[in-house]
């Protein structure tokens, strides 16, 4: 795409306009999305319920999962729209979308009154949310970047980067405010629809807002002239000049900027509150305390970004985040839970199994079961933050675990019936539980022994990495591709690299951790993904921030 340099000037009052709507649609759509997440226990029991475990288990993780595995056929399907009909009425459609499926959702009857269509509907309505999740954000990015003076996209982007810690924080307000003011019972039984209900103004809001908004400049240009792409999906994906741009997005950018992100975001409370024991509110409030410390560092970085480049920032986000991760998480074993810290050094456990009956235990749709004797104690050792090294037992040998100078045998589920299996489960659960904590396991965190300055200073760091590689991210991607095809190209990379290599990572850093025997050794996913895009963005992508956006082609 061909440079362009412009004198620097104050921002309009359009501009504004254009960044506090593009930002506030997108919030709403977040506080929709985190609804799910946050309400998943209680959603669980008023749809599920009337199925047997395994079904409802399977239920659940479909309509937790499905709204992330749609994301980049929402990405196809609304940058197509995008590139052909314009910015503002398509990503004014996603929220119309997103926002009715979310108020609909706190109408829905439960289980107990129209019985499996209300999962059906649930999953359907999830499957709406991330479809028009993947052509929002590709949108709001577009809109505000197409909208910037040339050397302020990054700063105006950045405020986009903002709304999905500013969404998690409105969800959380209202779900607490209400529980408050109705109690937990009443919240349990019928509370928990005044949140999904709420979008509805919210949903009001951005809609008059974005409809008072005029189309980009950028798209406008465009029109006028005639460019407008007539296909946008095969301009994108089959002519390989664009193609090998969209590859190098995901690989040299998104994958790594996704990890570091779900990392310190969203791993690090999985890490607190299963790991470590926290107590869930206290990791909550601390997770928050960080987030509320480190977002306006998105505007900072993307700031910084339109004076120094997009690439530098984000390869030093991935890279920083790469070399530290692991003393990082050992640093917050030692000061949030110091007794799990010394069981880990002073009580070595062994699990002894024949190796052709362990296996990787990565489940992303929870429909996988593990029954072997193997499987099973290194998945309950791995649960309860175990530490634990390898040795080969004899073929068909059934596994077991010594725990200081007790040894446990473990059990076959294969040939078993469910009852059968049920009992062995809960008599080798409450042994390896008794072992565990007379080796001196904390079954949870002491918080009157956590040093919380340090732990909230460590899970500032982590969220800092997440402002560098997140902070310049859309306007580098709104740079890399020419107008007529700019929504559909940046879109499909951004939401494979956040929907799938970043949702993928909480399932493969267990998987790994059950493998190695080792609380640390799931750090090793986002790890090597996070260098991988270092590697690939220091050799072969280029930087954008002198790119002119208005370039049809």
């Amino acid at each position: 795409m061909a440079t362009v340099q412009t004198a620097s000037r104050s921002i309009t009052a359009e501009e504004r306009k254009v960044i506090f709507a593009s930002s506030l649609g997108t919030v709403f759509e977040w506080y929709d999305f985190y609804l799910y997440g946050s309400l998943a226990a209680i959603i669980a029991k008023q749809f599920f319920a009337g199925t047997d475990p395994n079904t409802a288990f399977i239920f659940a993780l479909l309509a937790f999962a499905a709204g992330f595995i749609v994301r980049p056929f929402g990405a196809l399907v609304f940058g197509r729209l995008g590139d052909m009909i314009g910015r503002k009425y398509t990503f004014l459609v996603t929220i119309l979308i997103m926002g009715t499926s979310t108020f609909i959702v706190g109408l829905l009857p439960n289980y107990a009154t129209i019985g499996i269509a209300a999962p059906v509907i649930l999953i359907i309505l999830r499957i709406l949310q991330g479809l028009a999740l993947g052509g929002e954000y590709g949108g709001a990015a577009t809109y505000v970047a197409e909208h910037a003076p040339h050397d302020k996209r990054g700063a105006f982007t950045s405020w986009i980067q903002t709304t999905a810690t500013l969404g998690l924080f409105l969800s959380l307000m209202v779900i607490l405010g209400t529980r408050t003011a109705i109690g937990e019972e009443a919240f349990a039984d019928w509370g928990w629809r005044i949140p999904f209900l709420v979008s509805i103004f919210l949903l009001a809001i951005s809609v008059w807002i974005r409809l008072s908004m005029n189309e980009s400049p950028a798209f406008a240009k465009m029109k006028a002239e005639g460019k407008t792409s007539k296909a946008p999906l095969s301009e994108a994906f089959a002519r390989w000049n664009n193609l090998k741009i969209v590859i190098l997005a995901l690989v040299g950018l998104t994958a790594g900027q996704a990890v570091v992100w779900y990392t310190g975001q969203f791993y690090t409370l999985f890490f607190m509150t299963q790991t470590l024991k926290v107590e869930p509110a206290l990791a909550n409030i601390l997770i928050a305390a960080s987030l509320v410390l480190a977002t306006p560092f998105f505007v900072i970085f993307g700031t910084l970004s339109d004076r120094i480049g997009r690439k530098m920032i984000i390869m030093a986000g991935c890279l920083i985040a790469a070399l530290t991760y692991f003393p990082i998480f050992s640093a917050l074993t030692h000061y949030a839970n110091p007794a799990l810290e010394a069981a880990l050094k002073n009580a070595p456990v062994v699990v002894t199994a024949d190796p052709a009956g362990c296996q990787f235990q990565f489940n992303p749709t929870g429909t996988k079961r593990f029954t072997s004797s193997c499987d099973i104690v290194k998945a309950k050792l791995a649960a309860a933050s175990v530490n634990y090294s390898n040795e080969v037992a004899p073929a068909g040998a059934i596994a077991t675990v010594k725990i200081g100078d007790k040894v446990l045998t473990s059990y076959d589920a294969s040939k078993l019936s469910k009852e059968e299996a049920a009992a062995k489960e809960k008599v080798f659960s409450k042994e390896l539980a008794d072992a565990i904590k007379g080796a001196g396991y904390p079954s949870k965190a002491d918080s009157s022994q956590m040093n919380k300055p340090m732990v909230l200073l460590l899970l500032f760091i982590l969220v800092i990495y997440v402002t560098m590689v997140y902070g310049p991210i859309a306007a580098m991607l709104v740079e890399m591709f020419p107008t007529r095809i700019r929504y559909t190209s940046m879109s499909l990379p951004y939401h494979i690299g956040n929907g799938w290599f970043g949702g993928l990572l909480p399932t493969t850093a267990f998987a790994l951790v059950a493998f190695k025997g080792d609380i640390y050794y799931g750090l090793w996913y986002p790890i090597i993904i996070a260098l991988m895009t270092f590697v690939v963005g220091m050799l072969f992508v280029r930087e954008t921030k002198d790119n002119d956006i208005y370039a049809a082609d």
